[in-house]
């Protein structure tokens, strides 16, 4: 069968930098992808609707529609594909075939890419190309390429400097007397939770809650294309591949612990998705479309550079075009804004911003440190020497301003970024808390496992979030919260100005690249937002 292709915008991508093909793709190997489909036009960041849309309303207005998903399938199916899943409300369709299928139907020539960071993977390079009748009804094409585009780096050994730390880790309870929490346990609410990798381990959980003298949280492990691994798991594989799931089990753990200690009568919904780009797009379809259930908040604990080489334009389209419509039906994405400073794990002379983070639909998490003794201590932006992690320690709030992402109207404030001729792009993070030393009370497999970063502050936040709706009346839940936060309050002060602790001092530059960073002052700035949360403060503005 002759089928006219064209080239899909926004779906070339390079060669991994640290990979190199080594084979061709096997022909029968089955693959499966997410399409996404276009749709009516949602309203920018700067137009978002006052009050948040229903799943039903959202899905009325604004997803695709039951004819262009027709036209995929009749185009697809005769190539040799299958159409295993259509959700017009997240204008996307899950379609399976063998690796002969899907270079037949996408023009893409499939290969098996050795990497140093990743291992062997399934990848390409070029462009995708779709059935001629598909033009502009198929947006993305996202599964192919299964290069690695979720990171967190697990800490290090504890470098002396934390080791001569006054203060001890903070547990639960610290952490709401130091950021004011209002009242309650997150009674009704739902916490979802990203994960891209790693296991859950329930009685960590358990031990966990039972130290800090909280309920154990309902907790519902929702695989998107992606298993959780228990112990037994893990035990299973090889001595390297066990550490590196241990680390990112550890990863996980500390955001259900944190969720959990702080919003004990939540419901947690954690999602388990594949690190590569079709991994971030079903885990947010998924939580948009309410499955299991719609939650008020998303904590987001990964990301990569906005401009790293590994994203394609049409990946980073799909991803804030979900977040777009996570935030009209009012639920706040928290995203941390990165641990290695201003460079972000980039090798070059400009300094960079973290995607998600730099979404302006989400409310962007940066982190502090905190000094001193339990009488007297300070908190100041996270950062230690030298500004991004390494094998020796090290790590630094993300920060700074986007180079793809204009500034909502809504953040109306006054930050240049430092690459010379940059757009007056959206500027991260919006808020903060607690990323370094003292860190977080934690446990892993039943011991003591203190842990931070920004992937800490952001599973803080979304507790918060959910702590705050949980006690505002009717009519004023379930809103997205970052505009609240730029906007003036009663006090004629933007509210969080007023709703959070401000943070003057410290900066986030990373050494050596690029070796000049953001810096704090009073108000609002490129690496401590607002500041730290008020939350008893921030309720009453709200």
């Amino acid at each position: 069968m002759i089928t006219r292709h064209v080239e899909l915008p926004g779906s070339h991508r390079p060669v991994k930098g640290d990979a190199k093909r080594v084979r061709d793709a096997d022909p029968q190997a089955r693959v499966e992808v997410t399409i996404t489909l276009r749709g009516p036009k949602l309203p920018d960041a700067s137009h978002l609707p006052s009050a948040p849309l229903s799943p039903e309303q959202f899905r009325k207005q604004y997803g695709a529609s039951a004819a262009d998903a027709e036209k995929v399938s009749q185009a697809l199916t005769p190539l040799g594909l299958k159409v295993e899943e259509v959700s017009l409300p997240t204008r996307s369709m899950r379609v399976s075939g063998s690796v002969a299928a899907m270079e037949d139907a996408f023009q893409a020539h499939l290969g098996i890419y050795d990497s140093s960071s990743q291992g062997h993977f399934r990848g390409r390079e070029g462009a995708i190309k779709v059935p001629l009748e598909l033009a502009g009804i198929v947006t993305g094409v996202h599964g192919l390429d299964q290069r690695r585009v979720a990171r967190r780096k697990p800490a290090v050994a504890e470098p002396l400097a934390r080791a001569a730390q006054a203060l001890s880790p903070l547990s639960a309870a610290d952490l709401e007397a130091r950021y004011s929490f209002p009242p309650g346990e997150g009674e009704g609410q739902t916490i979802a939770i990203a994960e891209f990798g790693g296991g859950y381990f329930p009685d960590d959980l358990a031990a966990y809650c039972a130290k800090q003298g909280r309920a154990v949280p309902a907790v519902t492990v929702q695989s998107v294309n992606l298993a959780a691994l228990t112990l037994a798991d893990i035990q299973q594989l090889p001595p390297q591949q066990q550490q590196e799931e241990l680390d990112e089990t550890a990863e996980v753990m500390m955001d259900i612990q944190i969720a959990a200690g702080l919003c004990p009568k939540s419901n947690l919904v954690v999602y388990f998705a594949t690190f590569d780009q079709k991994g971030w797009v079903d885990l947010l379809n998924q939580v948009v479309a309410g499955t299991p259930v719609l939650p008020v908040t998303l904590s987001v604990s990964w990301g990569m550079a906005e401009d790293a080489p590994d994203w394609s334009p049409g990946a980073l389209d799909a991803i804030n075009t979900a977040l777009n419509a996570a935030a009209l039906q009012g639920i706040t994405v928290c995203v941390a804004s990165g641990d290695d400073g201003s460079g972000d794990e980039m090798t070059d002379s400009h300094a960079h911003v973290d995607f998600p983070g730099s979404s302006p639909f989400v409310l962007s998490v940066g982190g502090t440190m905190i000094t001193g003794t339990t009488l007297s201590s300070t908190e100041t932006v996270w950062w230690e020497s030298p500004g991004r992690r390494t094998n020796k320690g090290g790590g630094a709030t993300g920060g700074g301003v986007s180079v793809l992402f204009p500034r909502p109207s809504w953040q109306d404030v006054s930050v240049k970024s430092l690459n010379a001729g940059s757009i007056d792009g959206r500027v991260v993070p919006d808020v903060s808390a607690l990323a370094g030393p003292p860190l977080y009370d934690l446990l892993l497999l039943g011991r003591d496992a203190p842990n931070g970063g920004t992937s800490a502050s952001t599973p803080l936040w979304a507790a918060l979030v959910a702590r705050l709706n949980a006690s505002l009346p009717a009519g004023k839940q379930q809103r997205f919260l970052p505009p609240l936060l730029y906007q003036n309050g009663p006090t004629g002060q933007p509210r969080g100005q007023t709703g959070c602790q401000d943070i003057t001092s410290g900066q986030n530059a990373s050494h050596p690249h690029p070796g000049k960073g953001y810096k704090a002052g009073p108000g609002f700035d490129a690496v401590s937002g607002w500041g730290t949360p008020n939350g008893t403060a921030l309720l009453g503005l709200l």
